[in-house]
């Protein structure tokens, strides 16, 4: 049976853990904010060094020459911020993750703590109740198992699939501004 400590302490616990959790989504906004705050800074300054140069230029070949010669910066400095982006995301996606992965593990113990007190007072005969209700509570612990596993695996191939198309995105662009 839960005490009123024990039902406080818990409140207490989970208290704790939405506030780091807010304060850790409050983290990735800001990151997210001064990302963009660069590159808007950066974009603005390219701007105006390509006006710049456009304004120079004398002859069509020139003019191609120069466009050719943005396509690269544009396609790394693309990528670059995408990348950027993607690890911040998946660091405050880790760190949720690991919070509700220790909250499940926690509420698994406490909830088998419950089952196996419950098993002990229980009344004579009862055993194959106990025994069905123990073995439903481990297929259970097992699915959410199997699920954190797919989870991780379809994280990885995810990650994976977009380090490749980053990098064929700019060694695509390669060609491309050489050939101008």
């Amino acid at each position: 049976m839960l005490t009123v400590e024990q039902i406080m302490a818990s409140n207490k616990a989970n208290m704790e853990t939405l506030l780091g959790l807010t304060s850790k989504a409050f983290e990735g906004v800001e990151k997210i904010v001064e990302l963009n705050l660069t590159a808007s800074k950066a974009a603005l300054a390219e701007s105006g060094e390509h006006a710049k140069a456009l304004l120079s230029v004398k002859d069509a070949q020139e003019l191609l020459a120069l466009q050719s010669g943005l396509l690269q910066p544009l396609a790394e400095k693309t990528a670059a911020y995408s990348r950027h982006l993607y690890d911040i995301t998946t660091s405050s996606t880790a760190e949720f993750s690991k919070a509700f992965e220790g909250q499940a593990a926690e509420a698994q113990q406490k909830f088998m703590g419950l089952v196996d007190n419950a098993a002990k007072n229980a009344p004579a005969g009862s055993e194959t109740a106990v025994a069905v209700m123990k073995s439903a509570v481990a297929a259970a612990t097992n699915a959410l198992e199997s699920v954190q596993k797919a989870v991780k695996q379809a994280t990885d191939v995810a990650e994976a699939n977009f380090n490749a198309v980053a990098a064929t995105a700019v060694n695509a662009s390669k060609p491309v501004a050489k050939k101008r």
